[in-house]
């Protein structure tokens, strides 16, 4: 649905720009051949959900649809067989029935993890689409569940925890860093201070000063600062914007670390600033989500140098929509799984400390009861990572 509206702007910006020889290339489409597996079914499902729902500005365009592979499409042979008819032809040894006792530990387990401690910040981190939205809900369901007071917030745009939760929950409270909001409550407040002391000129100058872009970098670094203390007395969970608008506000923070620490360095009085807290491991976890495939987790890999660059330790990683997990008999699914074990590989030999599941889900993860059952108390039989 997301990767569907993302195009359906894109187009409709080109055409605003006289740019109208447009094709549309629909990849991954997905036909169960096992009608008896409910995953290989809902997956479909969904496909053509999205696919009917699909707007008419893109349903007018010509289109070529490329039909989900065995493989991986990275690499040169990957590509050449994109274009070769009848290649990755699943052979009938492959389908086999996946081992499920074989799971990561899920997030119920995770959140037992996070509910040791008795308060601190938890951000959701990620590339955009793999699903930060639905593990930062949860994880905060789950921390309720525990008996936790939680503050579920986001600096994402493009997320709507309210919509995932679908009904307000006792002791979460919900709420947004709003770019437009926060930096017309941080031109009000400095209007507020400074104004009284100047002249009609002087205000206006001030007024226009505070037009620049640069006011909303910093009314929003303000808006995550606030946040970020929080977690000094409660349970703060974060769902951040994707990787490259987490990294400016990252360097915001650090920004502001350096000019503190040089206003200080001299005196007596002792500085915490929003860099320390992310910097401490016990106030802070960072929970890195990705997706089974080799190019999110080569992406949720740069962001993690990233964040250790700036001495930033992920807690954990989360692996979301597992088919491997989910368990499945269709023979193009089950040899994808080839795929998604060697990710999962990859992860296990230096990538990440902890590792937790989420299986994909022939009920999308919506609402109060289905997001609940995700974060639910592992038995005593659950697998340990």
């Amino acid at each position: 649905m997301g990767a569907i509206a993302e195009a359906a702007h894109t187009s409709s910006e080109l055409h605003a720009l006289g740019l109208n020889n447009q094709r549309l290339a629909i990849n991954g489409v997905f036909h169960a051949s096992e009608r008896t597996d409910a995953v290989a079914c809902a997956i479909e499902a969904l496909g053509q959900e999205a696919l009917d729902a699909m707007p008419r500005s893109l349903r007018e365009l010509p289109q070529d649809q490329v039909p989900l592979r065995a493989f991986d499409m990275v690499g040169l042979v990957a590509l050449r067989a994109l274009l070769t008819p009848g290649a990755g032809r699943i052979a009938p040894q492959t389908t086999t029935v996946v081992d499920t006792s074989e799971r990561l530990p899920g997030l119920g387990t995770l959140a037992d993890d996070l509910a040791s401690a008795r308060h601190g910040l938890i951000m959701v981190m990620g590339k955009g689409g793999v699903g930060k939205t639905t593990v930062a809900a949860a994880l905060a369901l789950g921390l309720i569940q525990r008996g936790k007071t939680v503050h579920l917030s986001t600096t994402d745009p493009a997320a709507h925890l309210a919509g995932t939760l679908s009904s307000e929950v006792p002791g979460l409270k919900v709420s947004r860093i709003d770019p437009k909001v926060e930096t017309q409550r941080y031109i009000d407040r400095i209007l507020a201070t400074k104004s009284p002391k100047l002249d009609a000129a002087e205000q206006a100058l001030l007024l226009e000063d505070l037009q620049s872009p640069c006011t909303e970098e910093v009314a929003v670094f303000h808006a995550f600062s606030r946040i970020v203390s929080e977690g000094r007395s409660a349970f703060v969970v974060l769902d951040t914007a994707p990787t490259g608008h987490s990294m400016l506000l990252m360097d915001a923070t650090g920004a502001y670390h350096r000019q503190m620490t040089r206003e200080f360095e001299h005196g007596t009085a002792h500085v915490v600033t929003p860099l320390m807290r992310l910097q401490d491991a016990a106030y802070t976890k960072i929970i890195l989500v990705t997706l089974p495939e080799v190019t999110p987790v080569s992406q949720a890999a740069a962001l993690q140098e990233d964040l250790r660059r700036a001495n930033i330790e992920p807690y954990a990683w989360v692996l979301n929509k597992s088919v491997l997990a989910a368990g499945t008999r269709d023979p193009l699914l089950a040899a994808r799984l080839v795929g998604e074990r060697k990710q999962i590989e990859r992860m296990a030999e230096g990538l990440a400390k902890r590792t937790f599941a989420l299986p994909w889900l022939t009920v999308p993860p919506i609402g109060f009861a289905e997001l609940s059952k995700l974060v639910n108390k592992p038995s005593p039989a659950t697998a340990t990572g």
